[in-house]
């Protein structure tokens, strides 16, 4: 089934009979060639990937409980790549391309916009950072504008610029960063998956991972043993517990972090927003809703839930940014289980079980990076090679201490990055 202009008025006239499942409900077979432990963005993505470029369809992929009902469904939508560190910035890079062709290439409308996205700085010191930054992502291809104080006023005229601790300096604009609608993104690598014949099997949850002699033979789940050539373990902020049944201990920890939406409103933001200094970043939805979210809650947990003192933190960073937020009443909130990795970087790569493969450690980077982690992973995961934009996401750099990406400078301590 193929989405067109025409297709949705025949069905729009017609009282929308006429449209199928995005993706078959698959029964767990005994054995595939490759299992996908996650039936997030990441996993689905991998598995359409497998499959598009690799030929690899006999895959399944295994969710404890429905398609994208974890991260990918938990976040702030936004799509940018402004990374300034080798290793970082050339895989952003490459992600952002294949987000601008995700919806021709699923042939599914993901609601990407590209509306673009402003970081703030609030003093010279930022201002030189910000100059860096923009010059390291300009000689990596992508695109940033550095913009005066003035030059912000121009785009966001109701930010309070004479904030006594918080003066607003300038700020660098990528125009080709924005937002997507992260659901769609879901059901479209879903969709995309499906119809190459990859499996999607939904309330299945892996309970052991069976390794002889150091290889992968196959996974324990709630609907009986499944055998495979080839593991893959994509769960995000699941990713310690679910390492652990192969006997590995990683370098993550878990922390929730919340987000939050308004009622809708009328059209005010233009932009994505990003506050350094208050932690603390807004969209408006293409519903209205004002999409917004800061900190971390600071301390470990598997609970998808916040606690109220980082509610509170997050609404004051937004009434010192923009005054006016505090007239919008706020419809929702919501948490996701961050995978927080030692220096804020990721993981995809081998790991010793030969046919056992991890992708985890997202930080605060794990939507954005939806389509170029199915890419690099799927690549790995078929040719036993590292895809180059992801070729420094190696996991052994938390024992050998070479090529640590400490993209906030913050050390190593998780919940910080």
């Amino acid at each position: 089934m193929r989405f067109s202009g025409f297709r949705i008025l025949k069905e729009g006239l017609t009282g929308n009979k006429g449209w199928a499942g995005h993706w078959r409900d698959a029964a767990p077979k005994s054995e595939y060639d490759v299992v996908i432990i996650g039936g997030g963005g990441h996993g689905l993505a991998t598995a359409y990937y497998l499959a598009k470029n690799h030929g690899i369809t006999n895959v399944a992929v295994l969710e404890k409980g429905y398609l994208g009902g974890g991260n990918v469904g938990r976040n702030t939508t936004i799509v940018r790549a402004n990374y300034f560190l080798p290793g970082n910035s050339e895989f952003y890079s490459h992600s952002l391309k294949l987000w601008e062709g995700m919806e021709e290439d699923l042939n599914y409308n993901v609601m990407h916009s590209q509306r673009g996205q402003i970081v703030l700085f609030h003093s010279d010191g930022q201002r030189d950072a910000m100059v860096r930054r923009g010059n390291a992502m300009v000689n990596q291809g992508d695109d940033a504008e550095l913009l005066d104080r003035e030059g912000v006023r121009r785009h966001l005229p109701y930010l309070d610029f004479d904030n006594a601790r918080f003066p607003i300096y300038g700020g660098i604009l990528q125009r080709r960063a924005g937002t997507a609608r992260h659901d769609a993104v879901a059901w479209g690598y879903a969709r995309g998956a499906s119809d190459r014949g990859v499996d999607l099997i939904q309330n299945c949850e892996v309970t052991g991972i069976d390794i002889e002699g150091g290889v992968v033979k196959g996974v324990q789940t709630s609907r009986g043993s499944i055998r495979a050539k080839k593991v893959a373990i994509i769960v995000a902020g699941r990713s310690s517990q679910v390492a652990a049944m192969a006997g590995m201990r990683l370098p993550i920890e878990s922390h929730v972090l919340q987000a939050f939406v308004t009622e809708g409103l009328k059209p005010v933001i233009n932009h994505v927003v990003s506050f350094g200094m208050g932690h603390f970043y807004i969209s408006q939805s293409d519903k209205g809703g004002l999409v917004f979210g800061g900190d971390l809650d600071m301390y470990a947990s598997y609970a998808a839930r916040g606690n109220l003192p980082i509610v509170e933190h997050v609404m004051e960073a937004g009434m010192t940014l923009m005054p006016m937020i505090g007239k919008a009443r706020v419809l929702r909130s919501w948490g996701g289980i961050m995978d927080m990795s030692p220096d804020g970087s990721p993981i995809i790569d081998k790991t010793p079980t030969t046919g056992l493969y991890l992708n985890c450690g997202w930080c605060y980077g794990g939507f954005k990076a939806v389509p170029g982690s199915g890419y690099s992973t799927a690549h790995l995961v078929a040719t036993d090679t590292p895809h180059e934009p992801a070729a420094r996401f190696r996991l052994d750099r938390f024992r050998t201490g070479r090529g640590l990406m400490d993209e906030e400078g913050t050390g190593s301590q998780h919940n910080l990055h």
